[in-house]
């Protein structure tokens, strides 16, 4: 079972298809027939070929409509009307790409987000004009509604005709008959200069014409595959948001993830000071203030308070430590990361293999988050893997830091479960970082990281 954090499976066409049926102990689906047999039956094929068909009369709207408002809006530029014009063209393709996206999404199982909404400074018919004619988003449904047209023109026609004239040479046993019966001739005719005529009427080249139908058919299916492949390009990329605007949400979102993770640390650190070395201290206070009353009365009963204070302040030192190590140990600070990975495996529950091949180190929060992501695969290791052994390796591929944290366990891993996993996958991804996860049942599993390398 192989798990990548961020990604997206494509979505799926149902739960049965022509030639298969499920196995309702994996849920997986089986096919009796090959890909190639059942495509032309599989309901995916025929929601594809009906896209395609929709192409030609929406895109004669969409271009008709387009043209006709550019034009008119840039005819009357010379006056006032000619701003309006050209934003209500532009408002037009951007309701036309919401229904794009819609059919895209029901017939060609194409997920895309809505665009960057318009954004005005102020109420009103003046700033809804300025905000559609600076966005982004409409000047791309307007390229597209252009674009469409004869892209649509040409994916009609090729699917159409390579799709009437696969089913119509397969059934042609079916139907020759019309000929001799209707038209006066004994077949369907293949050459005729008005003197001689080949006609396909006999058993035999019946037959070679429904095999040749057969391989139009069962190439159908993928020729318009290959042709709705432009569509999801042509949606995709001009009626969904651009690069930057989905790189500016991402962004947002990694900065509520790592602002929720400095709190959720600063939490723990203040619980961890509360309960443990705040409250040993505070214990420590107390007897040693008992411990000075007594000084005088009973010297030895204070000189075993002074003892008993001083072991709280060894295991209050030591809790601090440990403290500080969760923090930010001071042996990565000093030495780097394979010191550092080396002292967290040494505290493992297994024997660990640590191999470190870094010509430099990385950006000092880089090392930090690699550190803590080592430390807490380990940790991982520790409890739940029942591994022997393990191995940690770390290295460098142009601009990306290597992680990889291997272990002979159990297997079974996953981060789609909601564990800690899942939790250091989003951390990961606050920093544009990928948490990959190879873990089948059985073992062994194999925990990549990557990181960016910042100098």
């Amino acid at each position: 079972m192989a798990t990548q954090y961020r990604s997206q499976d494509a979505p799926g066409y149902g739960p049965y298809s022509a030639g298969g049926f499920h196995d309702g102990g994996t849920g997986r689906e089986r096919h009796l027939l090959p890909a190639g047999l059942r495509a032309p039956f599989e309901a995916r094929s025929w929601r594809e070929f009906g896209y395609v068909l929709l192409n030609l009369p929406i895109g004669i709207m969409l271009f008709t409509y387009a043209v006709t408002m550019v034009s008119l809006g840039a005819g009357l530029l010379v006056t006032f009307l000619g701003v309006p014009v050209l934003a209500a063209a532009l408002g037009g393709c951007r309701l036309f790409g919401v229904l794009e996206r819609a059919r895209a999404r029901r017939l060609l199982g194409l997920e895309v987000a809505e665009p960057q909404p318009l954004r005005t400074t102020k109420p009103g018919v003046l700033a809804w004009t300025g905000a559609l004619l600076k966005s982004g988003a409409s000047w791309r449904a307007l390229l597209y509604a252009i674009l469409h047209f004869p892209w649509a023109v040409f994916s009609f026609s090729v699917s159409l005709v390579f799709w009437t004239l696969g089913w119509s040479l397969l059934t042609y046993p079916l139907w020759f008959w019309v000929f001799p019966m209707w038209a006066g001739q004994g077949g369907l005719q293949l050459y005729g200069d008005g003197q001689h005529g080949i006609y396909l009427d006999n058993p035999f080249e019946i037959t070679v014409t429904a095999l040749v139908g057969l391989l139009f058919t069962l190439a159908t299916p993928w020729i318009v595959r290959a042709l709705t492949m432009v569509d999801r390009v042509l949606v995709y990329g001009l009626l969904g948001p651009s690069r930057l605007s989905a790189r500016v949400v991402e962004l947002e979102s990694d900065r509520g993830v790592v602002v929720d993770t400095a709190a959720a640390d600063l939490r723990r650190i203040e619980r961890d000071l509360h309960d443990g070395a705040q409250a040993r201290l505070v214990t420590l206070a107390m007897d040693l203030g008992l411990a000075k009353e007594k000084l005088t009365e009973d010297p030895r009963a204070a000189a075993r308070m002074v003892d008993e204070a001083h072991g709280e302040v060894k295991t209050a030192l030591q809790e601090l430590r440990d403290l500080a190590r969760g923090i930010h140990p001071a042996v990565l600070t000093d030495r780097g990361l394979d010191a550092a990975l080396s002292a967290v495996a040494s505290r493992c529950t297994v024997p660990v293999r640590v191999e470190v091949d870094l010509a430099e180190r990385p950006a000092a929060a880089i090392e930090g988050i690699a550190y803590f992501t080592v430390s807490e695969l380990l940790q991982n290791v520790s409890k739940h893997s029942g591994a022997r052994s393990a191995s940690v390796d770390v290295w460098r591929v142009e601009d990306r830091l290597m992680l990889q944290v291997e272990d002979d366990g159990v297997g079974n891993a996953d981060v789609s479960k909601g564990s800690g996993l899942a939790g250091l996958a989003e951390r990961l991804d606050a920093v544009d970082g990928i948490l990959i996860v190879d873990s089948p049942s059985g073992g062994p599993t194999r925990v990549t990281a990557e990181l960016p390398w910042r100098r």
